[in-house]
């Protein structure tokens, strides 16, 4: 198994997300009434250290790409604090972001539409330093040839433009581009997503081989968990708008804690035979609800097979359950949380960690 890099523990954070909220409103009717919501991210807390890498997975539509586009306030936030490097981004005026902006970039998931095909190679990753530097003309040129050497492609391709290129190439420019000023945090919205399988390990080689340069701190989002497992130091698991489960990359692969991650890691194929042959795939039943509409209590709780009483009432919080550990489930609820079926819960609990055991 992969060595996660060393965080150091007491490090503070560079990002920290507390109560991410961001709603879409519903209008309908002749007259446009707002009548609901689309909940998209339902209140997403967590923390990313300098120089690390956090993973989020989860299925199309659990609100992956809004928040990482909400931190960066490509969106409007509903509600919440993203603090980016001691300051609270969502609360920025348009001049402060615009100041901010460089220290915060994003690698977006399809590098044909992110690239402007009027633009040569040159022009769009030197963009930022028009916007941001009053460099002279030369010195952006050297900067921009620096970028291309940095990310693997030919000073003589300066000026073409991005359909003379490959998907993974596009990529690299793009991945260029975000690093041009410094960046201290970079969010990757799925960059691997629209890459043929074998140019995909050659951009997270890339990312990772550039972050242990530079030093990046970066949100790694993506759905397909074999790469996260090989990228990620920590990895958060999403459901619905909502964490369900946040652990180190070793421990959620080893024994997932959450009945949807364990159901999600399931699904990842396992190259040793035997080991996959003694694996359970686990099928849950049932749709996804509707982010406009979801369960009264824990999100999952309409599809998971350990549900009881206390889950269709009360949304549980994510909550260390064991050290770095942190899982939104009431199956880790305290004995004394209260009545509508926790001491059921601690019991569930039990059984869980046992039968775990016996896999381990």
């Amino acid at each position: 198994m992969l060595d996660a890099r060393p965080i150091p523990p007491s490090a503070d954070p560079l990002v920290e997300v507390t109560d991410l909220k961001m709603h879409f409103p519903i209008f309908t009717g002749v007259f446009r009434r707002h009548t609901g919501d689309v909940k998209a991210v339902d209140g997403v807390s967590f923390a990313i250290q300098p120089g690390e890498t956090l993973g989020l997975v989860g299925e199309s539509g659990c609100g992956k790409s809004t928040v990482g586009r909400a931190i960066l306030r490509l969106y409007e936030v509903t509600s919440g604090k993203v603090v980016i490097d001691g300051e609270d981004v969502a609360s920025l005026n348009p001049e402060a972001l615009r100041k901010k902006r460089p220290a915060m970039q994003m690698v977006f998931q399809d590098p044909q539409a992110s690239l402007n095909p009027r633009m040569t190679l040159a022009r769009i990753i030197g963009e930022p330093l028009d916007e941001h530097t009053d460099w002279p003309k030369a010195k952006k040129l050297e900067r921009v040839y620096e970028l291309m050497d940095q990310v693997g492609l030919n000073r003589r391709f300066a000026d073409r433009y991005p359909h003379e290129f490959s998907g993974g190439q596009r990529q690299r420019i793009g991945i260029a581009r975000a690093l041009c000023l410094n960046p201290k945090f970079i969010v990757c919205d799925e960059p691997i997503a629209a890459l043929d399988v074998s140019i995909q390990a050659q951009v997270v080689n890339l990312l990772e081989d550039l972050q242990e340069k530079l030093g990046l701190t970066n949100l790694f989002i993506s759905h397909d968990l074999s790469m996260v497992r090989h990228i990620a130091d920590r990895v958060a698991v999403m459901y619905l708008g909502r964490i369900a489960e946040l652990s180190p990359r070793d421990d959620l692969y080893a024994r997932p804690l959450h009945p949807y991650a364990e159901a999600l890691l399931s699904a990842v194929n396992e190259p040793d035979p035997v080991r996959a042959q003694n694996r359970q795939r686990i099928i849950l039943k049932g749709d996804v609800p509707s982010p406009a509409n979801p369960p009264v209590g824990c999100n999952f709780c309409t599809r998971c097979p350990k549900v009881f009483d206390r889950c269709r009432v009360v949304k549980p919080d994510l909550r260390e359950v064991e050290p770095g550990r942190f899982v939104a489930c009431h199956l880790f609820d305290e004995p004394d949380a209260g009545s509508t079926g926790a001491p059921e819960a601690s019991e569930h609990s039990k059984k869980l960690n046992n039968q775990q055991g016996v896999k381990q």
